[in-house]
């Protein structure tokens, strides 16, 4: 229970990604080169000034780790993409498909069978996705981008499962992670930053950078590989679509986008909601079965 309550704390915390990236003026691309770079160098220097421990983990962990910093990298330069080319509430949206996805991608790449309940509590995320894609026809496309940024995010919690149960040390991870992810914004860069200026920051650009740098990403990525030791992937991505729920609240009192969205939106939101409340009473339903058959 305590890592269940953990794992939601850290949801209401991921939440406020969305909004920081609706707060910076950069492009998607762009605001993804700096936030990585950030989150690589605070990363490195909490291990070396407050761990005092060797960043290094060896040749072969060093490449697994920046390997699947590539997918993160590109995983971010879809979501982002998305609220720019639509809005927060529907790439939170579009970001709840995780658990669909990773149905089959946790299974696939742990040499597991797939469960039937999770693809079908996947499928009442899809239900909800159509409702929202059916009323919400203006923005597709960001929906389709972010729906990208799901499917890569149903992959990479997967490998880190396998990395930390591995051995590896989650901070030392983050900084090789973020540090892949970076590699990947800045060599994409040129083609999706629309033209604008790595340095076009304004105002307070700096604040909500580095914010999204050291809590969102630093703290957050490195406490969601911790929890990866505790739960499986599904679990945590199933949990993450409770992040459209927060996130659009803030929206709304921040941006007002609640005006902009059609009632059924919500309908879809709730369908999504269901799924996560459904997931947790069937796992110990499975549980007290498997139990009594035994």
């Amino acid at each position: 229970m305590r890592h269940y309550l953990q794992l939601h704390l850290l949801v209401l915390l991921l939440a406020t990604t969305a909004i920081l990236g609706e707060l910076i003026s950069l492009p998607a691309a762009g605001l993804v080169v700096w936030r990585t770079l950030f989150a690589a160098l605070g990363a490195v220097a909490w291990v070396l000034l407050v761990r005092r421990k060797s960043p290094w983990p060896g040749w072969k962990a060093a490449r697994a780790f920046f390997g699947v910093g590539l997918i993160v990298g590109l995983h971010w330069i879809c979501f982002f993409g998305a609220i720019k080319l639509a809005n927060v509430s529907i790439a939170l949206a579009g970001m709840a498909t995780i658990s669909l996805f990773t149905a089959f991608t946790e299974p696939l790449m742990e040499k597991r069978r797939v469960r039937p309940f999770e693809v079908l509590l996947g499928l009442l995320v899809v239900a909800g996705i159509v409702l929202v894609a059916g009323f919400e026809r203006g923005r597709l496309l960001g929906l389709v981008v972010a729906m990208m940024a799901a499917f890569l995010a149903a992959i990479f919690p997967v490998l880190n499962r396998k990395l930390v149960g591995a051995g590896g040390d989650p901070l030392v991870m983050v900084a090789w992670e973020m540090a892949g992810a970076f590699a990947m914004a800045l060599v994409l860069f040129p083609f999706v930053g629309g033209g604008v200026s790595l340095f076009a920051w304004e105002k307070f650009d700096w604040v909500w950078l580095l914010l999204l740098a050291w809590v969102c990403t630093v703290f957050a990525h490195g406490f969601h590989i911790h929890l990866l030791r505790h739960l499986s992937a599904y679990t945590t991505n199933l949990a993450f679509n409770f992040e459209p729920v927060y996130g659009m609240l803030a929206a709304a009192l921040l941006f007002g986008e609640h005006k902009q969205l059609h009632p059924l939106f919500y309908a879809g939101m709730g369908t999504i909601l269901l799924a996560n409340a459904l997931h947790p009473l069937v796992l110990r339903w499975v549980a007290r079965s498997k139990g009594v058959a035994g």
